[in-house]
């Protein structure tokens, strides 16, 4: 498993580069724009040798107030070898699978402090499979 990326929820995206870019130091690595969802993904690094983990900007355009503390923060992400196992070893132990991996690539469980967990298949996508495939999404992550 490799740690990947946290993800924060921003009001003002010029704010928050100014913010983590110009006054922190963390530099601007990619980006994503969805018309059909309607936000814009900033990944950012620091750009030290080795360091790898990227905070995610995620600026949701008709957002019409600033976040209050607690909703402004998503998620921790994390690469795994295996959706299905990680998944299956994670619901043997007692964790919910909040949204199942029906997609072969992506699901999201919380911690005991209920910090989401968003667990994405290194690589690409395995096929989709039962009991994942048909198992619905359950509360919020």
């Amino acid at each position: 498993m490799r740690f990947l990326h946290t993800m924060i929820r921003v009001y003002d995206l010029e704010a928050a580069l100014a913010f983590f870019c110009g006054a922190l130091g963390l530099r601007e690595v990619r980006r994503r724009d969805s018309e059909k969802g309607r936000f814009t993904l900033v990944f950012l690094e620091t750009g030290a040798e080795g360091d790898t983990a990227q905070l995610e900007l995620t600026h949701n355009w008709d957002e019409d107030a600033p976040y209050t503390v607690g909703r402004n923060f998503g998620h921790v992400a994390f690469a795994v070898d295996d959706i299905y196992a990680t998944c299956a070893r994670l619901q043997d132990a007692g964790v919910t699978i909040l949204r199942p991996p029906r997609d072969g690539y992506m699901a999201f469980v919380r911690s005991p402090d209920q910090i989401s967990v968003e667990l994405l298949q290194r690589g690409d996508p395995q096929p989709p499979c039962e009991p994942w495939a048909s198992m619905p999404n359950q509360g919020t992550w």
